[in-house]
């Protein structure tokens, strides 16, 4: 086997192992998870995608490492500014704690789908159609600024399109809140609150997505490294969640650090024909800004 193939086999097998875990922990096992649980499980993410990062370093040299590495830190602070736009759909709809990892879980699954495809597709357009990449920078760029300048999230749950329009022909059972997607009444299946809510969480987090993909291409045309990277990033966010929730206030700047990263790719997209910016140094300027910014919101709180 080549060292793709073999770094592709361990992807996989990590991945859905630990996808197999998160699934046996929250669905089967419902519960409402504490801010240490959440804190020890972040962790074991976090040390598992960096023990991955060495595995590319040994296979694939510390340029790719680096990628891999910008590439994650990116998509896992999309992440956390994510997270906090889903808490406040949970608390939009009233979901009990103990309920809400059924959802994540179920919505990170179809996340590693949608990414797939929209990771490939981007690859595969970046190659066949260059300036493509001025599109996406250009994306990224007003992304940012309108991110930095527009503080506080809208969160109207009621006006999603396709929650209006699986309304207008099928009742669902918005007041029943047992754990359960789908009651069964007068012999008919009918999908309740839980269903609802999972509607509004696929919808948002593909809208996401057209942020995350072009900033983590920005880095790495590399399918290994962009999905992979990718896959670590959500794959944890089932307890990043939980952890969030407890430390809210303590992110007051993160958005405003995020914001500047992806204004930062969307201008090394822009330039990449032109001037290559070293993986080591993008690493770097991304990590800084991250940590800058959360520095300042624990200085603020």
């Amino acid at each position: 086997m080549d060292s793709y193939s073999i770094l592709w086999t361990i992807f996989i097998t990590i991945s859905f192992t630990l996808f197999l875990l998160d699934l046996k922990f929250s669905v089967l096992n419902p519960h409402e998870i504490s801010f240490k649980e959440s804190l020890t499980l972040c962790s074991i993410w976090i040390s598992i995608a960096i023990l991955y990062s060495l595995c590319i370093w040994y296979y694939l040299g510390s340029f790719k490492m680096a990628e891999y590495l910008t590439a994650y830190i990116i998509e896992y602070s999309l992440s956390v500014d994510n997270m906090f736009v889903f808490l406040m759909i949970f608390s939009y709809f009233k979901i009990e704690k103990k309920y809400q990892p059924k959802i994540l879980v179920i919505g990170i699954l179809s996340a590693v789908v949608m990414r797939l495809i929209f990771i490939f597709a981007g690859i595969a357009l970046v190659k066949k159609f260059s300036w493509v990449l001025y599109v996406f920078g250009i994306i990224l760029v007003y992304t940012g600024i309108k991110m930095f300048f527009h503080k506080e999230e809208n969160i109207e749950p009621e006006k999603n399109i396709i929650l209006r329009l699986i309304k207008k022909y099928f009742r669902i059972a918005m007041n029943v809140r047992n754990g359960n997607f789908f009651i069964r009444e007068n012999n008919k299946i009918i999908p309740t609150i839980m269903v609802a809510v999972l509607i509004v969480i696929e919808t948002t987090d593909l809208i996401f997505a057209i942020d995350s993909i072009p900033a983590v291409l920005s880095i790495s045309q590399d399918k290994l490294i962009v999905y992979s990277s990718n896959i670590f990033a959500i794959i944890g966010l089932r307890s990043l969640y939980f952890s969030l929730a407890a430390l809210n206030e303590y992110f007051k700047y993160l958005k405003d650090g995020v914001s500047i990263v992806l204004i930062y790719v969307g201008i090394k997209m822009l330039i990449s024909k032109f001037i290559h910016i070293n993986p080591f140094i993008s690493l770097g300027i991304v990590s800084i800004i991250l940590f800058v910014s959360i520095i300042f919101s624990i200085l603020k709180k």
